[in-house]
């Protein structure tokens, strides 16, 4: 997803070396997530659910991270502001800092996320994708457009998940909101240009034009929560989503880990994708390879762990 500095013909902004390949993780670090039937009834049926708490151990680490892009963001990689210039407030963000920011990394792979992935998208392992860091400041008055993240990346299939970990008391006006059951639709949607809603890669003959949701709420349903700090609302990478342009009040942080399961593979699509991957050596269906997104999380039966 995309801000405020790029241009139409490249859409990733990138500041320093921020790829690199993975370090080998030892799975049992990571805690595991006892499942909860209901909550993953609701993910697979509505695209997004809302889980009370889970990351409240987070909270403290994950801002401390957050405040090391915010601090110096040309530090880091992707650094998007997505406020005009005089504009009032800041809507920032930053993705791909995983290795950079060691609060991210203990968090990836210490933390359940990879365990409330997997079970969430009923998969045998839980592959992590890239993070990405949000914080829109008191005063900013700036809507996140609606979209689909599937479109901005290179990969395709139906087990996917975003884990949004909320930093801050935030009420629903402002919170993201999710068109529910958008995932099942069988579409897909350009991607969008934060800064001004604008399409771009629309030379993909496999993407449409998104609904003018707001126009027309009444044929949608819309789901929206207020949300505590460590609240995470876990989403399908096709669930349409978005905010309105309410004035933020509050500190709004949220960092927001992509997750892949059994059946996700690379995808080439015909433009350039957020993030880039230009040298990734895959063909068009292979596997995402794992030295660089490593599988975090496997469905083995033990302490903890869902069993079917």
């Amino acid at each position: 997803m995309t801000g405020s500095t790029l241009e139409a013909s490249s859409f990733n902004q990138t500041t320093v070396d921020w790829w690199r390949p993975s370090p080998a993780f030892d799975p049992s670090q990571a805690q595991p997530w006892n499942a909860d039937a209901a909550a993953i009834a609701r993910f697979q049926e509505d695209g997004a659910v809302l889980l009370h708490g889970v990351f409240d151990e987070w909270v403290e680490p994950l801002r401390a991270g957050l405040e090391r892009n915010l601090a110096a963001p040309q530090d880091y990689a992707f650094p998007c502001e997505s406020a005009p210039a005089g504009a009032p407030g800041r809507f920032f963000d930053s993705y791909c800092n995983w290795l950079l920011v060691p609060e991210y990394l203990d968090h990836v792979t210490k933390s359940c996320a990879a365990s409330l992935a997997g079970q969430l998208m009923h998969s045998h392992r839980a592959q992590f994708f890239h993070e990405h860091a949000f914080c829109k400041e008191p005063g900013t008055q700036r809507a996140t457009p609606w979209h689909q993240d599937l479109p901005y990346y290179c990969v395709d299939g139906t087990q996917t998940v975003s884990l949004y970990v909320s930093l801050d008391h935030v009420p629903a006006e402002v919170a993201v909101r999710f068109v529910r059951g958008s995932h099942r639709w069988g579409r897909l949607f350009y991607p969008r240009v934060f800064l001004d809603g604008a399409d771009f890669n629309t030379g993909d003959d496999a993407l449409e034009a998104i609904p003018d949701i707001d126009a027309h709420p009444e044929d949608y349903e819309i789901l929206a929560w207020d949300l505590a700090p460590g609240d995470v609302i876990a989403f399908d990478f096709r669930t349409l989503h978005g905010t309105t342009a309410g004035r933020v009040q509050d500190r709004r942080r949220a960092l927001s880990t992509r997750w892949l399961g059994d059946d996700v593979t690379y995808c080439r699509r015909p433009g350039e994708t957020s993030p880039p991957f230009p040298d990734i050596g895959l063909a068009h269906g292979d596997r995402m390879r794992e030295d660089w997104f490593p599988v975090i999380w496997r469905d083995i039966p033990g302490p903890g762990r869902h069993e079917e």
